[in-house]
């Protein structure tokens, strides 16, 4: 589990840094993460969770935070919006590189090409498709409206 180690390690430098934004942050990552290996044990029994589950996690609490500082700034707490946005910055560190439009573009042309897509009926298999490819690297919210356009179109 890379993405564990590299969370440990920096959990532990900003021990050592005293630097307590990123501190609690950090340990707001492990305890998401600790949570959802609880809910999953079976018979006592531990369970890890994989790169990709732990790269879900993380795009949950990215996307959290981007609507509570969109609920502060529109409630004109900036300070709070602020806070919000080291914490998104934190978290994302340790996401893969968001593709971008254009990448995202390109990514569900290939799914649809890849799947046979060729109707609306067709749209979970493309989805399906992307998730398993892009998980944590595609904003899904915005990929589900433009996978609907092409094969309605």
């Amino acid at each position: 589990m890379e993405l564990r180690n590299r969370i440990g390690s920096a959990l532990k430098e900003a021990m050592k840094a005293k630097d307590a934004a990123r501190l609690s942050t950090l340990r707001l990552i492990n305890a998401a993460i600790k949570d959802r290996e609880i809910a999953l044990r079976v018979d006592g029994e531990e369970t890890e969770l994989s790169e990709g589950e732990v790269q879900a996690i993380l795009a949950k609490m990215v996307k959290q935070r981007q609507e509570s500082a969109k609920t502060y700034e529109e409630g004109g707490r900036l300070d709070l919006a602020q806070a919000e946005e080291a914490e998104i910055a934190i978290i994302e560190e340790f996401l893969p590189r968001q593709l971008d439009e254009e990448e995202t573009s390109a990514a569900i042309d290939a799914a649809i090409v890849e799947s046979a897509a060729t109707s609306i009926r067709d749209m979970g298999k493309v989805m399906g498709l992307l998730k398993e490819k892009y998980m944590g690297q595609m904003d899904f919210g915005l990929a589900g409206p433009a996978v609907k356009a092409r094969l309605s179109a």
